[in-house]
């Protein structure tokens, strides 16, 4: 799998982690890991088109393992519980936030993938699966082919790119592989009617500036609109600049040099970061100190560890837990839009 290697790729994978790095249809699931079969509403076997190709998914998944990062959420809310999950951040029992957790239904966790820069395939394979997903990833192709030949394992579609596969294909994708499209496509229309709600509740948002950021290795990185935390400020009527997207070419992220610090000057900036110890770095920076966002108050710093209420749904964007980012969003960026540092 590809490690998001160098300043971008450690970031992606792992800023979102510093980002934080940064209501499942059906029955509850049972202790096989699959909720109980209603029929499902999918036919098999289904043929799934993805950038190295396809994959046919003969059966009616039983064991599913998510090398995806985010992957695991999107499979617990049509109702199936990975036999494998792969760990990114936060060190959770069975790699489930508390959002995926509370719909185990006493299914027994996951089976942990400990994050790494190559696929452990033996330990793959030990897992037994009929299914891989490894959508919000990064696998070449040649992994991919040796997971092909343990079991049907499915990526993002062409053109995609690593770690950018945004939250509502991924959410069809999987609907798709276990059988569920129709309930799939009924979980993401109630998240996107949320951000409608919020995006029509504060039209003040459009025309604004807003942005993503991450200090990693005493460098700055901006995420792009590739991304899932700026496709979702896009959403919410908020503008991402347009030199952002420029510089990042087609990926999740680009970094920025402290000389241009204009460039995630925003009226609207949230921080994500590995620990405490980065945003006095941050502020200490001349360049970010001379910017409207650090005069003016309109950035916030949010940490695994921290408290803003946003961690650590702002870098794990998944169907199940942006309904609670967009409950707490909101007024952080009330509070960032105003330009008073005494409500940052």
């Amino acid at each position: 799998m590809s490690s998001r290697s160098g300043g971008r790729a450690v970031l992606g994978a792992f800023a979102a982690v510093a980002m934080f790095l940064l209501a499942a249809c059906g029955g509850g699931p049972t202790s096989s890991g699959t909720a109980p079969d209603t029929g499902g509403d999918g036919a098999f076997p289904v043929t799934i088109e993805h950038k190295y190709g396809s994959t046919t998914i003969p059966a009616k998944p039983q064991r599913v393992v998510t090398l995806g990062y985010t992957d695991q959420d999107a499979v617990i809310a049509l109702g199936t519980v990975p036999v494998g999950t792969s760990e990114w951040y936060g060190d959770q029992p069975g790699a489930l936030f508390p959002w995926a957790a509370e719909k185990l239904g006493g299914a027994p966790l996951p089976t942990v993938l400990p994050v790494s820069q190559t696929v452990d395939f033996e330990r793959v394979a030990a897992l037994a699966p009929d299914l891989i997903l490894a959508l919000y990833a990064g696998l070449e192709q040649g992994d991919y082919e040796k997971l092909s030949a343990i079991a049907p394992t499915v990526v993002p579609p062409a053109g995609v790119p690593n770690y950018g596969i945004p939250w509502d294909t991924q959410t069809e994708i999987v609907g798709t592989a276990l059988g569920k499209p129709a309930e799939a496509a009924v979980l993401v229309k109630e998240v996107k009617d949320k951000i409608a709600e919020v995006k029509a509740a504060h039209p003040e948002y459009a025309g604004k500036t807003a942005l993503v950021a991450n200090q990693f290795s005493d460098q700055w990185y901006a995420y792009s609109t590739e991304d899932q935390r700026g496709r979702l400020l896009t959403e919410l009527g908020f503008t991402v600049n347009p030199e952002i997207d420029a510089l990042a070419g087609g990926q999740f992220s680009t970094p920025i040099s402290f000389e241009r610090a204009d460039l995630i000057d925003a009226d609207a900036l949230i921080w994500v970061m590995f620990d405490s110890e980065q945003e006095p770095k941050v502020r200490a920076n001349p360049s970010y100190a001379a910017t409207r966002a650090a005069k003016e108050g309109r950035d916030v710093f949010v940490v695994p560890t921290g408290s803003t209420g946003l961690e650590p749904m702002i870098g794990f964007l998944t169907v199940l837990s942006l309904p609670r980012l967009l409950d707490a969003l909101p007024a952080h960026l009330d509070a960032l839009l105003d330009g008073d540092p005494a409500t940052r």
